[in-house]
């Protein structure tokens, strides 16, 4: 399993993990509200039965519990109504009962939130309580949505950090290995351009020395590529046509001739602002990217194409392809599925278009066993 796998299952792991301890709080919480609930239906129905008697109430009655048990409800809005016409209230503001429409209205609204409780008073004699919920259940109801919220909130802030800090990290590394390796390169690099010069003047064939300083130059443009990690790179304005088919040229001569390769182009100038070194880095990524999906054997593709404001490179081969779902995480660090790779090209080769050069790239198509297209997107200069 590769390591942005292993992370993919990790991230599910959690994410079920916090699902499911958010669905114990909310229940829990449901939980409750039931029990305040029926509570107050206790409560209420000892009212009722308190009601009751005070209607019933002779000079014998003690009056004492049932007026205690009235009086000591102070939050519960409380209606009494008989046929439908309210005759007492408790805790209900006084300028719903000020107007009888508002009075209609809020009755409306505590049958909604409670089943009435029924008083017969009297054989054939009855009365109907009606009350809404408490301050203290209103509250209740919000507080799954407020502690929704702050656990969204502080996962939020963990996730920005450990991203951040992540990011900053790997840069860090990625940035130091860069100038190192481009350090390293050039002490023996130095040494190959004095071995050049006194080849030349020795009776040796002038292909061979011209050939091997195509390679010394090309090693030089590398050492250029990585000291330019970690730094901002220079944009120039240049012909994206002819940038890339340098690249592709040196490419197409350095290749087993069982890759059969073919370049299509729009034959006049298409100016970009791009880094020019950078620029052949991503376009030999992703041409060394096709060839090692094609294990070395198949057909390669470099079209050129333009709108009215982009620049559009695809690199077709006919390897094996990607399967859908990794359309995205094949561009992600660590991500490959080559036995033997840092997965790191793809996601360089992104990190220079989207991030440098302000352009995107993508899978544009893909099909198991019959080959891909990478798409490269840049903005074209302004005439």
């Amino acid at each position: 399993m590769s390591f942005s796998e292993r992370r993919n299952t990790t991230r599910w792991i959690i994410i079920f993990i916090s699902f499911l301890i958010i669905s114990l709080i909310l229940w829990n919480t449901y939980t409750f509200f039931q029990i305040f609930k029926n509570e107050e239906r206790l409560k209420m129905n000892l009212w009722a039965n308190a009601q009751k008697t005070l209607v019933n109430a002779d000079e014998n009655t003690d009056l004492d519990l049932p007026l205690e048990i009235i009086n000591n409800n102070t939050s519960v809005p409380v209606m009494l109504t008989m046929y439908d016409k309210v005759i007492s209230s408790v805790n209900v503001p006084e300028e719903v009962l000020q107007n009888e429409k508002n009075t209609l209205s809020y009755l409306k609204n505590l049958k909604n939130e409670n089943e009435p409780i029924v008083i017969e008073y009297a054989p054939g004699k009855h009365q109907a309580l009606y009350y809404g919920n408490s301050a203290l259940i209103n509250k209740l109801k919000y507080y799954p949505i407020a502690l929704l919220l702050i656990i969204f909130l502080f996962g939020a802030l963990i996730y920005n950090f450990y991203r951040s800090t992540k990011m900053a990290t790997q840069n860090k590394l990625w940035a130091g290995m860069a100038k190192e390796t481009a350090h390293q390169i050039g002490t023996p690099l130095s040494s190959l351009i004095g071995w050049v010069e006194i080849l030349k003047t020795e009776e040796i064939d002038p292909s061979i020395t011209l050939e091997i300083e195509k390679d010394i130059e090309r090693l030089q443009t590398i050492t250029d590529r990585f000291s330019k990690i970690g730094s901002v790179p220079v944009l120039e304005e240049k012909d994206i046509v002819a940038e890339t088919l340098n690249t592709y040229k040196y490419l197409q001569s350095r290749f087993s001739k069982q890759v059969s390769f073919s370049y299509h182009a729009p034959q006049q100038s298409i100016l970009a602002m791009i880094n020019p070194t950078l620029h052949s880095w991503t376009i030999e990524n992703l041409i060394k990217n096709a060839i090692d999906a094609m294990k070395g054997k198949g057909t390669l593709d470099l079209q050129i194409e333009e709108d009215s404001q982009h620049v559009k490179i695809n690199v077709k081969d006919s390897g094996t392809g990607i399967y859908k779902k990794q359309f995205k995480t094949i561009f992600e660090p660590g991500f490959t599925t080559k036995k033997r790779g840092w997965g790191l090209g793809l996601s360089l080769t992104k990190r220079i278009v989207e991030e440098y050069h302000g352009g995107k790239i993508k899978v544009l198509h893909s099909e198991i066993g019959k080959g891909t297209t990478f798409q490269i997107s840049l903005n074209k200069k302004v005439q």
